[in-house]
């Protein structure tokens, strides 16, 4: 069992407790009270997978309360639940007031998913008078997406990063479950769809199909395959297209990258894993991938993530960030036309940080593309500025549209449960 707990922060910026942050990885899912609720006498034994069950008594005998759904409401055993075993695949959130509401300093119980246990315990709570039942841990809580805000500007903000043109820079994200979601810039978020885990690859940033609408690439796990998810531009995708046949397993940091080739197709880069090699994959006028070129003979294996900012230097041309693990060093590679330019270092301690985001000129509408990481379990305060530590605290880098960036610093939000951002 674990609480979630918060300590006093900026409006909509919640800043949690390390203790807090520690359990965010052992959360519980719930599904809703299905027609066998009626109570039974039983033990943990008796409690069917995918049920949470409830008993009255402190070490749960007696009548036993089956719920397989949320209910915001408990009727007789409102208040009266003691013991809890969830045998289902979801998190158990319990809250001391119906209809998921919480008062008197408590927080939100959450019992982790255990259909295989017999395990029992409690919600931490004095008294329960809902239950929900939900995929992920942070929506015992709130939504299940972070907060992305960031400021509009009619001005200055252009295509990048914006796949429904609404003046604000936006971020596709997956969570643990496999479900995609489209977050516009405003601290909202829309649901794309699920099935996203069979994907093990995504990246965007560039209009492949040439309608001047940003399109997604996912790589398929289990065919090697490479699809084209074309942009609408209101943040969904239109019908999938194969693009890459099969083989694509044997590839890896596959990256949109825009135009590389001077050509205003956006282009896409990939290192080949068996020789270390990065080869530019062009964009055609058919929306596809024409013959690979090689812009690597080898070593990119060394770099364990690959981003294309946009133009970071000023110079109009795209450009590309290496990280690499051996060092913690990030290194900014300009694009030339149909190549890149040699490396230049533009950060130590990177090591830190896991996934890196590029977000387009997402904050203070000078025209200079800004930069994003999400921190990994080695963050400290030095590495944050603030006192998010340890994983999952969003980091801000703005830029000095020279090619570097300012220090960086945590913006208030938390990225647990999401398994891919871009």
């Amino acid at each position: 069992m674990s609480l979630l707990s918060r300590l006093p922060g900026s409006p909509g910026k919640p800043k949690f407790t390390a203790l807090a942050l520690a359990a965010l990885t052992a959360l519980t899912t719930f599904t809703t009270v299905g027609p066998a609720a009626s109570p039974a006498h039983a033990e943990p034994e008796d409690c069917p997978r995918g049920y949470l069950c409830a008993w009255k008594t402190d070490h749960a005998t007696g009548a036993m309360l089956k719920i397989s759904a949320s209910k915001p409401t408990l009727g007789a055993w409102d208040n009266a639940i003691r013991a809890v075993s969830n045998r289902s695949n979801l998190y158990a959130c319990g809250y001391n007031e119906p209809y998921y509401g919480t008062s008197g300093g408590w927080g939100v119980g959450v019992r982790n998913p255990n259909p295989g246990g017999t395990e029992w315990g409690n919600f931490g709570a004095p008294s329960i008078s809902s239950i929900k039942l939900v995929p992920t841990y942070r929506e015992c809580d709130g939504p299940a997406y972070p907060e992305w805000s960031v400021r509009w500007d009619s001005l200055s903000r252009g295509s990048f990063a914006n796949l429904d043109g609404n003046y604000r820079s936006d971020l596709l994200t997956r969570d643990k479950v496999g479900r995609l979601w489209f977050l516009p810039g405003n601290g909202t978020g829309k649901l794309v769809g699920p099935g996203w885990n069979a994907m093990n690859a995504l990246t965007r940033h560039g209009d492949f199909t040439n309608d001047a609408r940003e399109d997604v690439i996912a790589r398929e796990a289990s065919t090697g395959k490479l699809w084209l998810y074309p942009g609408t531009g209101t943040g969904t995708f239109g019908a999938r297209k194969l693009i890459g046949a099969g083989g694509w397993n044997a590839m890896t940091r596959i990256t949109a990258f825009g135009d590389l080739t001077g050509d205003k197709r956006s282009d896409l880069l990939a290192v080949e894993k068996a020789t270390g090699k990065l080869w530019l994959y062009p964009g055609t006028t058919s929306g596809t991938l024409g013959a690979r070129k090689l812009l690597g003979a080898g070593g990119w294996n060394s770099m364990d993530a690959l981003t294309a900012p946009g133009d970071v230097t000023g110079d109009g041309k795209a450009d590309l960030i290496a990280r690499e693990p051996s060092t913690g060093k990030l290194w900014r590679y300009n694009g030339k036309t149909g190549a890149l330019a040699s490396r230049v270092l533009i950060g130590g301690g990177w090591n830190a940080l896991g996934t890196l985001i590029s977000a387009g000129d997402s904050e203070y509408n000078d025209g200079r593309n800004d930069f994003y990481a999400i921190t990994n379990s080695r963050a400290t305060e030095s590495t944050t500025g603030s006192s998010c530590t340890g994983a999952d605290c969003l980091l801000f880098y703005p830029g000095n549209g020279n090619g570097t960036f300012q220090q960086g610093g945590w913006d208030g939000s938390l990225w647990y449960d999401m398994t891919a951002v871009f």
